[in-house]
């Protein structure tokens, strides 16, 4: 099993360069114009033949994949590629160009990993040690629901892959690390939507009225508990909700509210259990109060389920490549992923790449400020570089790579 390190460090400082342009122009979901062409660019010129994603709606598609090697598919490799509507506030001499917009989730990293594997396994190709075939997918879209994740699926783009693996930042855990786990690493996630109505009056009689505000409350907080009581306690459903409105004065009850919110689960079954009872739920704790209820529920994403075999694909890349050491158990997020999808199509893994300066500040994601140490960017190389090479021997093999 040929080490890779050795074919990533000279591409290191290429990779940087991107990272930095790509991060001084982030672009939002399904608007990645400028970041499709980079990679294209890029990928051309080191000879391969990537394939630019049809367009999901109006205008020229955005996304791209590519394969390098020959034979049989033997894994896929899946990066995001779009920015967040977030003001950025890091003060970096390469920070965002785009008023609004910046790359708080680390998909800038993400994107300059994939690359950097697509460019380390083509160099390995020429040099006969890529045993199989191997598809680098550069996909828009993640940060929208119910995501770019689903344009990939419906073009087909994924048919071929037998299993396919993904990385995403953790600012919590150092550069020169990752997190894995077995099982569901992320959660699924809804949008709730509740508008009540009814008649409104003084707060001296509510009895004449629906009392808008007190019924909102009871929602609010009877919802959560009753769906608690409903669905398996070890699945995790959450409900938290975001937005809560309604009246104008102390003394005068509305005819109207609104609550917003999402539901989180970390169990793929029990996921469509709340989904399914959440209509029923909502209409039984309003009902003594006579309201109207107009519900919006806004399927999101499934959790992300990581397979044994493709997860134990990652560990044995990483003890080879940067040591058993560099590898923590990685906590359930409660945050959404649209990866999902990939993996309820086909067998697959996301790893957490460690992005914190050790000893240094420890961000969070979406955070206008996010910082992520750049060193990160070889490790993450390596360590897919590496899980792809394994892959490849497999396929070619039929022998699990030691």
């Amino acid at each position: 099993m040929p080490a890779v390190g050795p074919w990533v460090d000279p591409l290191l400082d290429s990779l940087i360069e991107f990272r930095r342009d790509v991060h001084a122009h982030p672009e939002l979901s399904f608007q990645e114009h400028r970041t499709t062409e980079r990679l294209l660019a890029t990928l051309r010129e080191a000879g391969l033949e990537p394939v630019q994603m049809a367009s999901t709606g109006p205008g020229e598609g955005t996304g791209a994949w590519v394969d390098i090697g020959e034979g049989p598919l033997a894994l896929g490799l899946r990066a995001d590629i779009d920015a967040l509507p977030v003001l950025e506030e890091t003060g970096l001499d390469y920070a965002s160009t785009t008023e609004g917009v910046c790359h708080a989730c680390g998909h800038d990293i993400h994107t300059t990993v994939a690359l950097g594997v697509a460019l380390t396994l083509s160099k390995l190709h020429d040099a006969g040690k890529l045993a199989a075939r191997v598809r680098v997918i550069f996909q828009p879209a993640e940060e929208r629901m119910p995501g770019g994740a689903k344009a990939v699926i419906a073009q087909g783009i994924l048919d071929e892959v037998p299993r396919v693996v993904a990385l995403h930042c953790d600012p919590r855990i150092d550069a020169g690390k990752i997190g894995t786990r077995i099982g569901a690493i992320t959660s699924a996630a809804d949008t709730i939507k509740i508008e009540l109505t009814g008649r409104g009056g003084h707060t001296s009689r509510p009895h004449l009225t629906e009392d808008l505000v007190f019924a909102l409350s009871k929602v609010a907080i009877d919802v959560p508990a009753v769906l608690s009581r409903r669905v398996d306690v070890r699945s995790g459903v959450s409900v938290v909700w975001g937005q809560i409105s309604g009246g104008s004065a102390p003394n005068a009850i509305p005819s109207a509210g609104y609550l917003a919110g999402t539901m989180r689960c970390l169990d793929a079954e029990a996921w469509e259990a709340a989904g399914d009872m959440l209509d029923t739920v909502v209409q039984q704790v309003a009902q003594p109060f006579g309201v109207d209820v107009k519900l919006e529920h806004v399927r999101g994403v499934p959790p992300v389920m990581n397979a044994s075999a493709e997860t134990e694909l990652i560990e044995a890349a990483a003890r080879a490549e940067i040591g058993a050491h560099a590898i923590v158990l990685t906590p359930q997020s409660m945050g959404g992923e649209d990866f999902a999808w990939m993996t309820q199509k086909v067998p697959g893994s996301m790893l957490r790449l460690g992005t914190r300066t050790p000893g240094g500040e420890t961000y969070d994601l979406h955070r206008g400020d996010y910082t992520p140490d750049e060193r990160a960017i070889g490790v993450g190389v390596r360590v897919m570089a590496a899980a792809a090479v394994r892959a490849a021997v497999e396929t070619a093999t039929g022998v699990i790579a030691e």
